[in-house]
């Protein structure tokens, strides 16, 4: 067995990196039981797009994939017997991001098996963990892909639509599959206040209108636009920032989508945003401004941008905001953005 579990709010709070909540906890693992404390409150029954799964007794070997499922298995005390290897804004390329791997170290765990997903799920690799759940609440598994995890073992998909499932969803279903749903309410609710916190420190985000985009370095003919139920959008509504009337417009023509493509003749679509939030690096406000389309953008000329590094691992902290990532991350970003914020004309 490599479960290991602690109380929740030390999960939650884990390091003095996380800045904004601390307490304290035994970080010595539990011997022995499943993820539900021995059992109790199973078989349980968790809804998602492509129907329901059952899972008849406690997890003992729990595994993730896609984005961000781990974090909250961490979170509630479990550590999996396997979950993806990270590439996006991993710093250090050891595929484990840094407050998953202060996770593992906090609860005295093992370090998981590391699923290549490159190019799609790697199902031998997740057979070959041999785990009894295997959570993807925040995915875009295909049914076929479902089908196949579902023979490996009892699989949780997203709710509604691919992609677009925010931090408390994930949360939420998620814990219902490991037998912790009260576990993973208290969650919600401990997260939600580090989120309160960072919107009191920066006020000025309150009412600033957005819009959250990603440019192709090589190749600006169009803007790739993230929509309202895109959870790194979401993640801004919780700090009081709006969609700005261009994106809340684009949201309703592409309905459960997670981006729209704007070309860049239609940049003025998203002119009426306050700020842009952008991927890129040190020298991505300057290609912005020099752009004769995108350099029109009053936010842009305004220097009202908050770029994020795509290399930095705040990157993947906000693209997929998760109830480690949040407090680990909150206070850098919330700065950033109240930077750009400061620069609204």
């Amino acid at each position: 067995m490599r479960i290991a579990r602690k109380p929740l709010l030390t999960a939650l709070t884990l390091s003095g990196a996380l800045l904004l909540t601390a307490c304290s906890g035994s970080a010595t693992p539990e011997a022995s039981g499943g993820a539900s404390g021995g059992g109790s409150g199973f078989p349980v029954t968790v809804e998602h797009a492509y129907g329901s799964t059952e899972i008849d007794a406690a997890p003992e070997r729990v595994a993730a994939v896609a984005w961000g499922n781990q974090d909250v298995a961490l979170a509630l005390g479990v550590v999996p017997v396997g979950m993806p290897f990270v590439t996006f804004a991993d710093d250090n390329g050891d595929g484990i991001l840094p407050w998953v791997q202060d996770a593992i170290d906090e609860l005295g765990g093992e370090t998981p098996e590391l699923f290549d997903e490159a190019d799609g799920y790697n199902f031998e690799q997740v057979a070959d963990a041999a785990p009894d759940v295997i959570l993807g609440a925040n995915s875009g598994m295909t049914e076929e892909d479902y089908g196949t995890l579902s023979e490996i073992a009892p699989t949780v998909a997203f709710p509604d639509d691919p992609w677009l499932v925010n931090w408390r969803e994930s949360v939420t279903l998620n814990g219902q599959a490991l037998g912790l749903a009260d576990e993973a309410e208290t969650l919600v609710a401990e997260t939600e206040g580090v989120i309160a916190d960072a919107a009191a420190a920066h006020p000025e985000l309150e009412g600033t209108t957005f819009a959250y985009v990603w440019v192709d370095p090589s190749d600006d003919s169009s803007v790739y636009v993230y929509l309202p139920e895109d959870a790194r959008v979401s993640f801004l509504h919780d700090l009081g920032m709006e969609d700005s009337e261009g994106v809340t417009q684009l949201g309703e023509e592409n309905a459960g989508q997670f981006f729209a493509t704007v070309s860049a003749e239609n940049i003025d679509l998203i002119a009426d945003s306050d700020i842009i939030v952008n991927y890129g690096d040190a020298g991505s406000l300057a290609a912005l401004q020099a752009n004769p389309l995108l350099g029109s953008l009053p936010a842009v000329q305004n220097g009202a941008v908050a770029i994020i590094d795509q290399l930095n691992p705040l990157a993947a902290a906000t693209t997929t905001p998760t109830v480690l990532s949040i407090p680990w991350g909150i206070e850098e970003y919330t700065q950033l953005l109240a930077d750009a914020a400061a620069k609204v004309q």
